[in-house]
């Protein structure tokens, strides 16, 4: 439920589209119950989205282009900018660049990369934070979050491998079912054909040579085919472009690639923590 405090959370962005939206809106001389039976929405719905109690959602955005956009096309455009003032400032310059990426190579120790966490997962850690954030927040986060995934069936399709410590696989939050239906997930997006999947073994510091002890990293092929690595310590966002340092990261990465299990044996244990195989 929205809330009057959430106004202050709201950004420009925000406020531009709900200021349109009302002008659009007796513009064509509809009432906010009116409008919001026209786009699927309560007039409460529509209320809280222009005065930013509720910020729009996308799937709002969307709706308000069919019924009053008027082939201007202000509330699909509005779109990107929406979700892009929705993700945490340390991601928002990456955020771009991962969209339009080549490649991304993905190395994760603690919790599953972003682009392949379930609405539940992701709800879930979002929501365990510290500091904890507001529902309205959480919610715009998730979101947020969950759009990246739209560059899974992007035409040209990028590659994507993601790298995760076994620990990963075992760790719940919210609840172990959360965590099974995030297992299910991650196989099905490793039998993409643009995909691979490789888990890290618990038992690989036992072998005398452990490359990932120094934590995450993200190595990208931008669409200019440029090479950089970006690494997120304690919300910050560290973009590295420099060639010699770029290659020595992807060494390191190309290293714990090595020490992981093969793509199908890296699935068998998934499905197998997920319940799938016995």
């Amino acid at each position: 439920m929205a809330r009057a405090g959430n106004k202050t959370e709201a950004s420009g962005t925000a406020y531009l589209i709900a200021a349109l939206a009302k002008a659009l809106r007796e513009q064509q001389q509809l009432s906010q119950e009116e409008l919001g039976e026209k786009t699927g929405y309560t007039g409460s719905a529509i209320s809280a989205m222009e005065t930013c109690a509720q910020p729009a959602s996308d799937q709002m955005l969307v709706k308000l282009e069919e019924v009053i956009g008027g082939g201007l096309g202000v509330f699909q455009k509005a779109r990107r900018w929406m979700l892009l003032e929705k993700y945490p400032a340390r991601f928002r310059g990456f955020s771009e660049m991962e969209a339009g990426a080549v490649t991304i190579c993905s190395y994760e120790t603690l919790v599953v990369d972003g682009l392949f966490q379930t609405e539940e997962y992701a709800r879930a850690l979002i929501g365990g934070s510290h500091p904890p954030v507001s529902e309205q927040k959480r919610e715009e986060l998730v979101e947020a979050r969950l759009a990246r995934k739209a560059l899974f069936d992007r035409d040209p399709a990028p590659m994507i491998e993601l790298i995760l410590e076994e620990s990963v696989l075992r760790r719940p939050f919210g609840s172990w079912e959360i965590l099974r239906g995030q297992l299910r997930s991650l196989a099905e997006d490793a039998r993409r054909d643009n995909v691979c999947v490789q888990v890290l073994p618990l038992e690989r510091g036992l072998r005398g040579t452990y490359a990932g002890d120094r934590g995450p990293m993200k190595l990208v092929e931008t669409k200019d085919h440029q090479h950089v690595v970006y690494m997120e310590i304690e919300d910050q966002g560290i973009l590295v472009s420099d060639p010699a340092e770029v290659s020595q990261l992807a060494h390191r990465y190309a290293k714990i690639r090595a020490q992981a299990l093969s793509p199908d044996d890296s699935l068998n244990l998934i499905e197998r923590l997920a319940g799938e195989k016995r």
